[in-house]
């Protein structure tokens, strides 16, 4: 979708497309404590590029609009399990899955563990000036042992079979566990102790209903989710070296955000771009990063083929220029 910028007062105003707010732009090297949610550092995950083009070079992304349904979905449920939470009684779900056991947990700081925009769970890491943070969208509690319990709504409308083992192998999810995933380590870094299963709660609403006549059904499924932390510490530091680095990092070769910029600039700068590429391939030769093993260049060959790098630029390049030979890409590969 094409997003426009607007002020408070839902004027448009010229884009930019570089945050102005300085405390959201880290600085590499910086003593400074910088915050990273649980959603940037999923966009870490996901791309290391873009991570970096959005925490330390500061640009500002285009928007999506609200998910005000789901929100919804949320804000309900949090009402209804604020009743329980505020009697201390087991919630119908809990009872009708044989989880008598559980009670929403009752804490002075739950409010803001919930608001993610301004508060969450909030710890920092290691030694770093590095802040996490993550807003949770619940937590019972085990009243057998006093155990926490990481809880996620999750609302869509599908069809089909609804269970954990499709529900958590299914690759569109993959981020779902990070999510639980990173809750419980800073819960577990707050000094709180997390049972070993956490639950997804999905809202699945009804797709088969002979019409809508003023309301949408929901069937509610609790998943049990086993969560992981230890993969996590590695991964922000590996996150923490790549924000005091200087150089932009590669692309994920499926993010498509990257792909499209990609395309974009060659379309709006041909020249300019292919005169880069050249500049690129050279200064690879002349540091000596090819291999001595031929098949290792077409690993270059394919990104720099997918930035528009042609014929003409490899000739130009390519060693076989002091023969006299009109050297190619596809001769190339066909020698590799």
């Amino acid at each position: 979708m094409i997003d426009l910028k607007r002020n408070s007062k839902k004027e448009l105003v010229p884009a930019i497309g570089k945050r102005s707010r300085a405390s959201s732009i880290y600085t590499p090297d910086q003593t400074e404590d910088f915050k990273i949610s649980r959603g940037r550092f999923s966009n870490f995950l996901t791309c290391p590029r873009c991570f970096y083009l959005d925490r330390v070079m500061g640009l500002d992304a285009p928007g999506t609009p609200g998910w005000t349904l789901n929100e919804t979905t949320d804000l309900l449920l949090k009402k209804e399990f604020d009743i329980c939470r505020e009697k201390q009684t087991p919630h119908r779900l809990f009872i009708e899955n044989g989880l008598d056991h559980l009670v929403p947990l009752r804490h002075p700081d739950m409010d803001k563990w919930r608001d993610s925009l301004h508060h969450g769970l909030v710890h920092r890491f290691e030694d770093t000036n590095i802040i996490l943070t993550g807003g949770v969208d619940d937590i019972w509690q085990d009243t057998r042992d006093e155990r926490l319990i990481i809880v996620d709504y999750k609302s869509q409308a599908n069809t089909k079979l609804l269970d954990a083992d499709s529900y958590l192998s299914d690759a569109y999810h993959e981020g779902y566990k990070t999510q639980m995933d990173f809750y419980t380590y800073l819960l577990q870094l707050m000094g709180f102790k997390v049972a070993e299963i956490a639950y997804f709660l999905v809202c699945n609403a009804d797709r088969t209903a002979e019409g809508f006549f003023g309301e949408m059904k929901f069937s509610e499924t609790l998943i049990p989710y086993e969560w992981s932390t230890d993969w996590i510490p590695g991964k922000v530091s590996e996150m923490i070296e790549l924000m005091n680095q200087e150089e932009i990092p590669d692309a994920n070769p499926s993010c498509k955000n990257c792909a499209y910029a990609n395309q974009r600039n060659l379309l709006e700068n041909p020249r300019h771009d292919k005169e880069n590429l050249t500049i690129e391939y050279s200064r690879t030769k002349s540091r000596g990063d090819f291999s001595k093993n031929p098949k290792d260049t077409l690993i270059l060959l394919d990104r720099l083929e997918s930035l528009g790098f042609d014929d003409m630029a490899f000739s130009a390049l390519h060693h076989f220029r002091e023969r006299g030979a009109d050297a190619k890409i596809a001769d190339h590969r066909r020698y590799c």
